[in-house]
């Protein structure tokens, strides 16, 4: 019999989270309204992921706990956003561009942040990623992550959301066609990452789940489609900034998250199941990396 979902549940961790990031808002807002009023908002909104980078950093530290700073990377894009709708000197109300484009990062963002919130398990535990790193780096593991885990992860997502300032600000171009791709793949992105952590968070709670992976559903076509859906989504956020008439450097976001997971991410991944999942070399000669794609016979 399954224990309630109340009492499995962290609460004074969730506590601390809440703590945190409520501090690193504030260090956020202040950031803003003591920077000149006329800083670009692009300039604006990275002098404020800093400060709440910091404080978040900050907090990791105090509770050895690096996994502070995970749920940034979903929420950041809501901020963001809501700053260039609303912040100082936007134009109040929303045009049909940002309605669409403010639903689809609260889509995305919400979501994923719910996904990490009810699988985390505590302050006492941290992914294996990090582990992995402190074994190798000891006493100097603080700074690698400040580099590593917390500004790094900081200047994508900033990087990633360059394309809201030309959607939500700046448009040069009336609504069209291309509005409604953009919207199409980013709301099929978030559904298929979200349909591929389902999957995969049902079968680790079955009983042929433990110590094995996943080969159902999303997981029988590619063996990261969660990774795939990540991807695909800052790809459509760039696809909305491009509609409004984004300059060609809003790129560097969706292609700097397409380099982090194919050339970090899902390698270390890799490594870490070849090494320890009987089976795992069979399934990933039959089954694409990273596009979901037919099983190879």
């Amino acid at each position: 019999m399954s224990v309630p979902f109340v009492e499995q549940r962290p609460w004074s961790g969730y506590a601390a989270l809440v703590v945190a990031y409520a501090a690193a808002l504030g260090a956020a807002v202040v950031t803003v309204r003591q920077a000149p009023a006329d800083w670009h908002p692009l300039a604006h909104v990275f002098a404020a992921e800093v400060a709440a980078t910091v404080v978040l950093f900050v907090f990791a530290v105090l509770f050895d706990n690096t996994a502070f700073f995970n749920a940034h990377w979903s929420l950041a894009p809501i901020a963001v956003a809501l700053f260039f709708i609303f912040g100082p000197g936007a134009a109040r109300g929303l045009d049909a561009r940002q309605a669409l484009v403010l639903a689809v990062v609260c889509f995305y963002g919400l979501r994923l942040t719910f996904n990490w919130v009810r699988s985390w398990a505590g302050l006492k535990h941290e992914d294996w990623q990090y582990t992995d790193f402190r074994a190798k780096t000891g006493k100097g593991f603080w700074p690698v992550s400040f580099l590593a885990f917390h500004l790094f992860p900081m200047l994508l997502v900033f990087a990633g959301c360059l394309p809201l300032h030309a959607a939500l600000v700046e448009s040069s171009r009336p609504f069209g066609a291309l509005d409604g791709l953009a919207a199409l793949v980013t709301t099929a992105a978030v559904i298929v990452e979200w349909v591929a952590d389902e999957q995969l968070r049902t079968f680790r709670r079955s009983p042929e789940g433990r110590g094995a992976f996943c080969t159902r559903g999303l997981w029988r076509l590619s063996r990261h489609p969660n990774y795939f859906g990540e991807v695909s989504f800052w790809f459509g956020l760039w696809l909305c900034g491009l509609a409004a008439g984004a300059p060609w450097w809003s790129a560097f976001g969706w292609l700097g998250m397409a380099g982090l997971f194919l050339g970090a991410s899902i390698p270390m991944a890799e490594k870490r199941s070849l090494e320890r999942r009987k089976g795992y070399a069979d399934y990933a000669a039959r089954t694409s990396l990273f596009v979901p794609l037919p099983p190879k016979a």
